[in-house]
């Protein structure tokens, strides 16, 4: 059996591409190198050109929390089963 002490599996939800997925994130990085390499991986898997350089924000589905870009997953109350939506800094205004 392997385990992911290390990994949370959290859904992220891209309402821009009105779809979800599904993937495990280390809890020892800060917040803005996981969003580089999620919105990467969304917009391979996609075929999709999400725009890498615009800026954008996880917010917890649950309770509205906007994430820190220097926070450290594990800092923060990200968990198994952690539903986060992913949009632009243009989309949330």
């Amino acid at each position: 059996m392997i385990l992911m002490e290390n990994k949370v599996l959290v859904k992220i939800i891209v309402p821009l591409l009105d779809d979800s997925f599904d993937c495990f994130i280390p809890v020892n990085e800060v917040i803005w190198k996981i969003k580089k390499l999620i919105i990467k991986s969304i917009s391979d898997l996609t075929n999709t050109n999400l725009d890498l350089s615009s800026d954008y924000i996880f917010i917890n589905k649950d309770n509205g929390r906007i994430y820190n870009t220097n926070e450290i997953v594990i800092n923060t109350d990200i968990r198994n089963g952690s539903e986060i939506v992913v949009l632009t800094l243009n989309s949330a205004m």
